[in-house]
């Protein structure tokens, strides 16, 4: 099996888009950065991304079946970061981070977004040390035509155009 660092070191050239996951979970929004994302299936529209089994947001999951996943914009590094950032407070995170509300999901849209999709998780997958979640799309938008994207290579978040 491959040694975790080295593995964690050469994966890390694969450039991977960068999305905000949020949902509302006991009157709170709760917010994740993920790069482990991916479209599914087209018929029906399916999309997922991982989350690690000890993580907030996953216990969330565990109650809420609705959810948003926002693909951050070129200029949204900042908020990129700030919701990876490790102990941040889970009331009043996303205070700071423009938004609005989902009409379908009640989860947060970020204003600062190439495209928004609301969702209902479809099925949980334990795989190793993190949990797959599939999504069914119940909305998708996009934003304005110009806004590029992020990825995430090498351990940092860069913009796309």
């Amino acid at each position: 099996m491959a040694d975790p660092d080295e593995f964690r070191s050469a994966i890390g050239r694969l450039p991977a888009g960068v999305v905000v996951v949020t949902l509302r979970w006991r009157d709170v929004d709760y917010a994740m950065t993920a790069s482990a994302v991916a479209s599914v299936s087209l018929d029906p529209p399916l999309v997922l991304f991982c989350v690690h089994e000890d993580a907030r947001f996953r216990e969330a999951l565990d109650q809420v079946d609705l959810w948003a996943f926002n693909v951050l914009s070129d200029t949204a590094g900042p908020v990129a970061d700030w919701l990876a950032s490790p102990g941040r407070p889970a009331i009043g995170q996303l205070d700071r981070v423009p938004h609005t509300v989902g009409p379908r999901t009640g989860a947060v849209l970020i204003d600062d977004a190439a495209a928004w999709f609301e969702c209902r998780t479809s099925a949980i997958h334990r795989a190793g040390d993190h949990d797959i979640v599939v999504g069914s799309v119940l909305v998708a938008r996009q934003g304005a035509p110009s806004a590029g994207g992020l990825v995430h290579q090498r351990g940092r978040i860069r913009p796309i155009l």
